[in-house]
């Protein structure tokens, strides 16, 4: 049976072509925190398609990265094939070695979650300098905060697919906020981390209906949907953008924690 963390490897290209990066000031902040250059080494905890690497290798940092699916590993490994400070094993995080008291920045972007939260904190513990530093993130898109209306469609969808397929009651979407940055941020301190930090950032964007549809089927819980089942729910989402205009508005909450061995 397929793990729900592997369902992306098979929605690789979708996945880099939809998936956003993250804005220039969250790396800002996790640089001015931990600076990183040509002699330092960073970890990347499930890389997916590169979104958050790219940044890293431009500081000259070399990139040890791992990822458990093998096509997004094979599309990491060329992406990133001019970068000579860059390589990629294909495992999971948990199960692949990794040296002790040797990285700079272990830095995971919306993959961290995957990981039960004692053996993946140890883990980094491990590996980091001391005085090296852990940063998580993740991007956290809110829909239609400007459409009530078209929000409101797509909840009744939801309402009739998504949530009879995963056995749950429907739920409210809500931003995610400040104080489950926080949460979150504390958590690390159960593990031995210190001076620990959180930040947020904002984006918004705007995508037509089938951009939107090829967006969702990046998500694990929405690929773990039966095909035909899912053909539909998305064929219903794409006609209710359609009726409202043909586009979508997403606003991006991007929180990142930090943390200090």
């Amino acid at each position: 049976m397929i793990r729900p963390e592997q369902t992306f490897d098979t929605a690789a290209s979708d996945y880099d072509a939809y998936r956003p990066g993250y804005v220039p000031e969250l790396y800002q902040r996790i640089f001015s925190y931990m600076p990183i250059g040509r002699s330092s080494l960073a970890a990347e905890i499930g890389i997916g398609t590169g979104q958050a690497t790219r940044p890293i290798l431009e500081t000259g940092c070399s990139v040890h990265a791992v990822e458990y699916g093998a096509a997004l590993s094979a599309l990491c490994r060329e992406k990133f094939r001019a970068y000579r400070n860059f390589s990629i094993v294909t495992g999971r995080f948990e199960d692949t070695p990794f040296a002790e008291n040797r990285y700079d920045l272990v830095y995971a972007a919306t993959a961290f979650h995957w990981i039960p939260a004692q053996t993946g904190y140890a883990k980094v513990f491990a590996m980091l300098k001391k005085g090296g530093a852990f940063a998580r993130f993740a991007n956290r898109p809110f829909l239609c905060a400007e459409h009530p209306q078209l929000a409101g469609a797509i909840a009744e969808i939801y309402a009739k697919y998504y949530y009879p397929f995963h056995n749950k009651m429907p739920q409210e979407p809500a931003e995610f906020s400040e104080q489950q940055a926080a949460e979150i941020a504390e958590a690390a301190k159960a593990y031995g981390f210190t001076d620990i930090q959180y930040a947020l950032f904002h984006r918004t964007r705007t995508l037509s209906a089938d951009a939107y549809c090829a967006l969702l089927g990046t998500y694990s819980d929405h690929l773990a949907m039966d095909a035909p089942l899912r053909q539909a729910f998305f064929s219903e989402i794409r006609a209710a953008i359609l009726s409202f205009g043909g586009f979508v508005t997403i606003r991006d909450t991007m929180d990142l924690e930090l943390a200090r061995r």
